[in-house]
C-alpha cells in the first residue's frame, strides 16, 4: 500500500486509471483504423490466422440482440450503462485494487462500445481470428478489456484476503 494513501482511494485510483486507459486506447485504435487504414474498407492479412478487417456489430456479442431500429443504440447503450452502475457500486465496498483494476477494465471497454454505438450506431469490430477457413466473429479493443476485465473479476472476486485472525482456535 502506498504510504498515507487510505484503501479505498488507492483502489479507486487505480479502477479509474485502468478505465482511462482502456477507453483511451479503444478510441485511439478504432479511430486509426476508421480514418487511417480502413480508409477504403477491405481485408489486410496480418498473419496466417488474422486479419485487420472493418465490421459494424449493430448488436451485443456475436452480433445478438442486432436490429436496425433506430431505438437499439441506445437501449444497448442504456443496459451497458446500468450494468457498469451495478458494477461500481458492487465494487465499492471492496478496497483489493484488483477487483478496482478489473471493473476498470470492463468500465473502460464498455464505455468505448458505448461511445460508438451513440456515434456511429453500432460498435466498430476489426480484429479477425480465424482457423482452417473458420473465422471467429470480429471484435475490438472495448471486447478484449471487456473479457479479461471479466475474467480477472472472476478470480479476484472469488479470493479473500487475509485477516490475520484465524478461522479457528488451535487445537492443543
Amino acid at each position: 500500500m502506498v504510504e498515507g494513501l487510505p484503501r479505498a482511494r488507492l483502489a479507486w485510483t487505480w479502477g479509474a486509471g485502468t478505465a482511462a486507459l482502456a477507453f483511451a486506447l479503444d478510441q485511439a485504435t478504432k479511430w486509426w483504423v476508421l480514418t487511417h487504414l480502413m480508409d477504403s474498407p477491405r481485408v489486410i492479412p496480418v498473419a496466417p490466422f488474422f486479419n485487420l478487417v472493418l465490421g459494424w456489430n449493430r448488436g451485443v456479442s456475436f452480433g445478438l440482440l442486432s436490429a436496425d431500429h433506430p431505438a437499439t443504440p441506445w437501449l444497448l447503450s442504456s443496459l451497458a450503462l446500468a450494468v457498469l452502475a451495478g458494477l461500481v457500486v458492487w465494487t465499492a465496498h471492496d478496497q483489493r485494487s484488483g477487483m478496482a483494476a478489473s471493473v476498470g477494465l470492463i468500465a473502460g471497454g464498455a464505455s468505448g462500445n458505448v461511445v460508438d454505438r451513440l456515434r456511429h450506431g453500432a460498435v466498430t469490430d476489426f480484429l479477425d481470428f480465424h482457423v482452417a477457413g473458420y473465422h471467429w466473429p470480429a471484435f475490438n479493443l472495448a471486447d478484449s478489456t471487456i473479457f479479461v476485465g471479466t475474467a480477472l473479476l472472476l478470480l479476484v472476486g472469488g479470493r479473500r484476503e487475509p485477516t490475520g485472525v484465524p478461522t479457528s482456535a488451535p487445537r492443543s
